[in-house]
């Protein structure tokens, strides 16, 4: 199985679904000594077999993130009104609003048979938590498995099921919060304090997330007991990702100088450059994740084929003011130099 203190340098490239993720990016990651996640979510099976394939040729260790499945549609009235909200915008983009659906596990099962089949060396989760049956299955062949959590509460049921690792996101982290519960306000818990929770409740792994784009920041939570940390925000201009060019270019912006945590894209919290659409329609959002990721996507997707930021979600960290192009390889490898600068600052 896996040791995830095997990397060289302990900087992950944390998965992010909708693009961002790419083979490239693993790949990239691994070259600047860290490790790298694809992203299965919102992807077919074939797809992300695809980029297994891919990232396996390049005889790199490397992980796989699965969305778990969540609930069905609780409040169908609610998505009806927001859905009637959302309508002008629809109208002013030039697109039809989906109907409503009702659910959608995106295609859990048949995911988790893929790991097993082609032996992903690791499995993370998020939005839910594996069955302990999976955890043993993944176990079966060799499969370290992570699982995602925003707080001590959340932890404490990921531990009993067996799993390898906990993934620990703090209240800095861009894109949707690891909350488990769809209808909780996420905690305001920094990544260091939450590290600090989680880590007296157990001697697993822990992996940092959240707000990490910095040397000093990473070394914070290497001394606070995280074993690796995971950067997402901080890679979204590297040349390897899959980011879309409208949001690159917010994240260079100034005008988009604050991030705020929202409803309003997908049903579920998650942190975001502050635009017009979550001005809008972020009170009137309810908590039916996947249903109202799959109401806004036209209009998230034709505004970005115009070029227009007031209609996408602009994913970013509390640390998004950091963020440079480049090389994966050539980012990851100067954050563990400014790591170890900050290290050398620190026993002086």
């Amino acid at each position: 199985m896996f040791d995830l203190t095997s990397p060289a340098v302990p900087v992950i490239a944390a998965p992010m679904a909708g693009g961002p993720s790419t083979p490239e990016l693993v790949i990239a990651a691994a070259h600047g000594g860290g490790l790298g996640f694809l992203a299965a979510g919102y992807k077919t099976p074939d797809a992300v077999g695809a980029e297994i394939d891919a990232v396996a040729d390049a005889r790199i260790n490397y992980g796989v993130n699965i969305f778990a499945p969540g609930r069905p549609l609780g409040d169908r009235r609610a998505v009806e009104r927001y859905r009637e909200a959302l309508g002008p915008l629809a109208t002013r983009f030039g697109v039809d609003l989906p109907e409503i659906v009702d659910a959608d596990d995106d295609r859990f099962d048949v995911k988790v048979d893929l790991m097993i089949e082609r032996r992903v060396p690791l499995v993370s989760f998020t939005f839910g938590l594996p069955s302990r049956e999976v955890v043993d299955r993944l176990h079966e062949v060799g499969i370290l498995v992570i699982a995602s959590v925003a707080d001590p509460a959340d932890a404490t049921r990921a531990l009993a099921l067996g799993v390898d690792a906990l993934c620990v996101q703090g209240a800095e982290a861009g894109g949707h919060r690891a909350t488990l519960d769809l209808d909780t306000v996420p905690n305001t818990t920094s990544t260091l304090d939450l590290l600090g929770q989680i880590g007296r409740l157990t001697d697993v792994p822990l992996i940092a997330a959240g707000g990490i784009g910095d040397g000093p920041t990473i070394d914070d939570c290497l001394a606070a007991g995280a074993v690796a940390v995971q950067v997402g925000t901080a890679l979204l201009d590297a040349d390897e990702a899959g980011t879309n060019p409208v949001h690159r270019a917010a994240l260079r912006d100034p005008a988009f100088d604050a991030t705020t945590v929202t409803r309003a894209f997908s049903g579920r919290p998650a942190r975001a450059l502050r635009n017009r659409f979550i001005d809008d329609f972020d009170a009137a959002a309810p908590a039916e994740y996947p249903t109202v990721h799959h109401l806004t996507s036209p209009i998230r997707k034709s505004a970005i084929a115009a070029g227009d930021p007031s209609a996408v979600n602009l994913w970013a960290g509390a640390a998004h003011r950091g963020v440079r192009g480049g090389s994966a390889t050539e980012i990851i490898a100067g954050l563990w130099a400014d790591t170890a600068a900050a290290s050398r600052r620190s026993v002086r």
